[in-house]
């Protein structure tokens, strides 16, 4: 099949599209990137050109690709104990939360294929002992949700998990498993992924102590990226913790905020 381009009156078709699904501003530098993640799109959908494409997407005909465009256009870069000061500062949170025995509840906002929530997760398990707590992964993209129910990596990508951990919550796999590692199941049942679009109304979460928000907000302009803080920002309970990208600022949105340590926060 011969290579279809990507007008530039698409690409304003196509940042239009997923800044109105997501709140994600794409710039002209991501041209190429549209065009070689919707490429494999087109034969599928039986469509002769990327505007063949994208009115087949507006045309309310096809929710599924609709989906599957959002999921390809989203960028879900991450890694396990990504910024590991942020853990280190969270075990500290934790072992101080646990003389209350409360029900401890963390939120990993922008979860992708789940590293940072199944993270977030060990250190829980680590230092809370018995005491009742869980993980709540979200993220728009309904298949990065899948991969990261299922606790199943590439060994490579394992490599910031600490050893004492990959002993004790990581199984690796044997076989023509070889190269690759399992999370527990026990740690994985304590980890819920659920589908959440940060630039729509959040489905029923409950409060948390502690939200990671971390890496997501450079793709926002300076409006969507407000209007997500004051989204979000209700449920974090009082004197809990707000963690951000440490490429990412909250500006003049964090006034009801303490600084405490680089890209953390803490809500009187």
């Amino acid at each position: 099949m011969p290579m279809i381009a990507l007008t530039d009156q698409e690409f304003i078709h196509f940042q239009r599209f997923i800044y109105d699904a997501a709140g994600i501003t794409l710039s002209s530098a991501k041209k190429a990137l549209v065009s070689g993640r919707l490429a494999k799109r087109l034969e599928p959908c039986k469509v002769g050109s990327y505007g063949e494409y994208f009115r087949l997407l507006v045309s309310g005909r096809a929710p599924d690709e609709v989906q599957t465009a959002v999921d390809l256009l989203t960028t879900n870069e991450t890694y396990f104990f990504r910024e590991l000061k942020h853990f280190d500062f969270l075990r500290e949170h934790a072992l101080a939360a646990r003389a209350s025995r409360q029900f401890f509840r963390a939120w990993s906002a922008a979860s992708s294929t789940g590293e940072e929530a199944y993270s977030m997760a060990m250190v829980l398990a680590d230092c809370l002992d018995d005491s009742p707590w869980e993980v709540i992964g979200s993220d728009i993209s309904a298949r990065v949700l899948q991969r990261a129910r299922l606790g199943h990596y590439p060994i490579e990508r394992t490599k910031h998990i600490p050893p004492s951990y990959l002993r004790r919550f990581c199984l690796k796999g044997i076989g023509a498993q070889n190269d690759t590692l399992l999370i527990e199941r026990t740690l994985r049942n304590r980890v819920q992924f659920v589908s959440s679009n940060l630039n729509a109304d959040l489905p029923p979460l409950g409060m948390f102590d502690v939200i990671f928000l971390r890496n997501v907000m450079i793709y926002f302009n300076g409006d969507t990226k407000r209007q997500v803080v004051n989204r979000i920002l209700p449920l974090l309970k009082s004197g809990g913790y707000f963690y951000v990208g440490h490429s990412e600022t909250l500006g003049d949105m964090a006034q009801d905020l303490l600084s405490v340590a680089p890209a953390v926060y803490r809500k009187p």
